[in-house]
């Protein structure tokens, strides 16, 4: 297993694991392609690597099958996670016959440890279904309250929040 901090280079495998994370094939989309015109899927990956743009990639014998990223959004854009204009929203997706191998908490790992130094805290949106949710509460993630809203494909996700300080 390896992982490594994500670059500008990194793009394509963002988009093909925003895919992933964000079930797009649930919403009849085929192709990591189709995020770009979903806009409030796009801007998590659209234009990676602007100024506090943060992330690492990941997989096994060289070949990457995974990242995890933090971004951070403004209240005029905010991301399903938004908590404030100072806190980067967290995403992370691994490819489906990767999951279940300790990738996903290798690269949460990676990610929070170079976050800690940079962000007072780090927000995530999930949905309540999802059993990634296990691994960020043991990561120390907490609900933020009367945060549940119904995402894209209509099941009800929670907004968490990890704080370092």
């Amino acid at each position: 297993m390896f992982v490594r901090p994500a670059d500008t280079a990194d793009e394509k495998l963002l988009w093909s694991m925003l895919y992933e994370a964000s079930y797009a094939h649930e919403n009849g989309m085929d192709s990591p392609d189709q995020l770009r015109d979903v806009p409030t899927l796009a801007h998590y990956v659209e234009g990676w690597g602007a100024a506090g743009d943060l992330g690492v990639v990941g997989g096994f014998d060289g070949v990457p099958v995974g990242a995890a990223w933090l971004r951070l959004f403004g209240p005029d854009d905010p991301a399903y996670g938004f908590v404030d204009a100072d806190t980067p929203e967290l995403a992370i997706g691994v490819a489906p016959e990767c999951r279940g191998t300790g990738l996903g908490t290798a690269l949460m790992s990676a990610l929070l440890d170079t976050a800690r130094d940079r962000y007072d805290a780090v927000s995530l949106s999930v949905r309540l279904e999802n059993p990634a949710r296990r691994l960020y509460q043991r990561l120390g993630f907490v609900d933020v309250e009367g945060s549940d809203k119904v995402n894209l494909a209509g099941t009800t996700s929670v907004t968490m929040v990890l704080r370092f300080r």
